[in-house]
């Protein structure tokens, strides 16, 4: 794209979610998105180690258990997003700090033209990826766009 003056047409877009009102917004921007551009929607959430106790940690039932009711939530986003109307959508779910997973695990699995999240999070558990908006912005090696 440098110096090139010709779009490249997005293909693929990453949108994060964690339930937080931004990132319900860049949910809603990223399946117009999709839509418009024909493109396919990968959604991602992370199971964020760092929300857990070292008991919970350590106990292989309740990272199942907690890891199983994010992949059952994530589906009803990709049906919403089919619902609506997105051709194609897939989802991945990423365990660690957010932002750093999403930059350096998924976003290399999943090969995105572009990153949609929220700028703002869900203040307590669960909800890190505004506080991690910066940080992908800055770290993706891909164009990021964060929604407000």
């Amino acid at each position: 794209m440098k110096g090139s003056g010709e779009m490249k047409k997005i293909e693929k877009i990453l949108v994060g979610v964690d339930d937080s009102a931004d990132a319900l917004l860049a949910f809603d921007y990223a399946i117009e998105r999709a839509i418009a551009e024909k493109a396919e929607l990968i959604i991602t959430s992370v199971l964020e180690s760092d929300e857990l106790s070292i008991f919970q940690a350590m106990d292989k039932d309740f990272i199942h258990g907690e890891r199983s009711a994010l992949e059952k939530h994530i589906l009803e986003y990709r049906d919403k997003a089919l619902d609506r109307g997105v051709k194609d959508v897939r989802t991945i779910i990423a365990e660690g700090d957010a932002g750093e997973s999403i930059v350096k695990k998924v976003i290399p699995k999943a090969n995105p033209d572009l990153l949609i999240i929220g700028s703002e999070s869900k203040k307590g558990i669960k909800g890190r990826f505004g506080s991690q908006a910066a940080y992908m912005a800055k770290n993706a090696p891909i164009s990021v766009l964060v929604v407000r």
